[in-house]
């Protein structure tokens, strides 16, 4: 029997996002090939828990990408592997380039090479800097005050000129923070070296860490701690398929926010946490970190209007109720 829905190549597909993103593909019933060099991956992720083919390797091995889309009938790439450590991105901009910009520069020419022109791209709302307005449109000057962001706004200059070029069709998905895990405790957020809040928070209601820093309590808003939009990873992963899908009906090159269109501040993550976990949560306060803008909240309209997305999990303890869940069974406390 012929299948249904076609293969779609999803790179990084053992990280964080990837990983959700591929386990809602499978949901709606697309063939998926994960390609993961595992610097952030997970093997036992793909191939133990999703239970794809895990094509281990790197965006920048043209020879690689050759021989994956010579042997296998993709229709689509959705692209999660970069690096995406905004601090790292300050001391070594070169890994960032080579890898974000560079790296998908190759996947791009071996996708053009063989004749595989839809791309679902991760992009960030770090592409925009510190906003001028809140809820952030689509349309807001992007000016990245770091490498990490700028690299991912080349990118998307790369595709706007692929598009105008060679009529490579691409949806760029900005979003604002990813939270939480899927709801039936399948996957969660396991990052080395973690730098999150919610699962920075989490390991300290586990006593896995002494603390949680809170980085500047002096900003212009309610309570003084930073507000960010936090959008629930499997809300997010549903997205990609309907940008994916958006991209099979012969849709346009676009650009979407996510996001849920408010914030949350680190003091209100935190005691949410509390009430979650029914732990104390110690706090550290120190000073701001430099380019920490005070808020950063996405307007998700403009998906909702052409995509159809309906995010499902907008409420932040419901987000966190996950993650814990997840932490739990993840750290063995509960069965």
């Amino acid at each position: 029997m012929s299948q249904v829905k076609p293969t779609v190549l999803v790179t990084g597909g053992g990280g964080y996002i990837g990983s959700h993103a591929v386990l809602a593909l499978q949901r709606a019933g697309y063939e998926v090939v994960v390609l993961d060099n595992l610097v952030y991956g997970h093997r036992e992720i793909v191939e133990e828990v999703l239970k794809v083919e895990l094509v281990v390797g790197d965006t920048s091995d043209r020879a690689l990408l050759d021989r994956l889309f010579s042997t296998h009938q993709i229709a689509a790439v959705m692209h999660f592997a970069a690096y995406a450590y905004v601090g790292e991105s300050v001391v070594d901009p070169a890994k960032y380039y080579r890898n974000n910009v560079s790296g998908t520069l190759t996947l791009l020419e071996a996708m053009l090479a063989a004749s595989i022109k839809k791309f679902v791209f991760s992009s960030t709302c770090a592409t925009y800097g510190t906003p001028h307005t809140t809820p952030i449109p689509e349309d807001h000057p992007q000016n990245p005050i770091n490498p990490y962001g700028v690299s991912k706004l080349m990118v998307e200059q790369i595709l706007s000129d692929f598009d105008a070029a060679y009529d490579f069709k691409s949806v760029r998905f900005r979003y604002f923070n990813a939270a939480g895990a899927d709801p039936s405790g399948l996957l969660g957020e396991d990052h080395d070296p973690e730098t999150h809040l919610i699962p920075l928070t989490l390991m300290a209601a586990l006593g896995k860490r002494e603390s949680v820093s809170i980085f500047g309590t002096d900003y212009p808003t309610p309570d003084g701690t930073c507000i960010r939009d936090y959008i629930h990873v499997t809300d997010l992963a549903d997205a990609h398929v309907l940008g994916l899908e958006y991209l099979l009906q012969g849709g346009n090159t676009e650009v979407f926010n996510l996001g849920n269109g408010n914030g949350f501040s680190v003091r209100e993550v935190i005691e949410t946490a509390k009430q979650v976990s029914g732990k104390e949560i110690k706090t550290v306060e120190g000073d701001r970190r430099p380019g920490d803008p005070p808020a950063l909240v996405g307007s998700g309209d403009k998906a909702r209007k052409i995509l159809g997305w309906n995010p499902q999990y907008s409420d932040l303890k419901e987000i966190l109720s996950h993650a814990w869940q997840w932490h739990l069974k993840r750290h063995s406390l509960v069965e």
